[in-house]
């Protein structure tokens, strides 16, 4: 019973690290998916560039990477973070962008 309990807990343990670690890129993915989308709709609205980064950075974070760019009465805003693991630093890069008309 104890070489089972030995064997298994491991496996027990990198299982359950491997669900937290995806669990936490797909909170990522989410927040940087919002806060694009509430870059799009401050820029829609006829905010300037630089509210448009604040506004996504405070959704994403600080850390968030927050490209904006115009084209012909459009509007797209990519927001892009890594995602930190322990001893490894930012193994992974989650994005996300929105589109939106440009209000007049």
């Amino acid at each position: 019973m104890t070489a089972e309990l030995a064997v298994g807990l491991p496996a027990v343990a990198l299982l359950l690290l491997a669900v937290l670690g995806v669990s936490a890129a797909g909170v990522m993915q989410q927040r940087c998916a919002e806060a694009a989308r509430t870059g799009a709709r401050l820029a829609a609205i006829g905010e300037d560039d630089a509210a448009v980064v604040a506004g996504a950075r405070r959704v994403a974070g600080d850390a968030a990477r927050v490209d904006v760019g115009h084209d012909d009465g459009w509007v797209t805003v990519v927001v892009s973070a890594g995602l930190p693991v322990a001893g490894l630093g930012e193994v992974v890069t989650l994005r996300g962008s929105a589109t939106a008309w440009d209000e007049p």
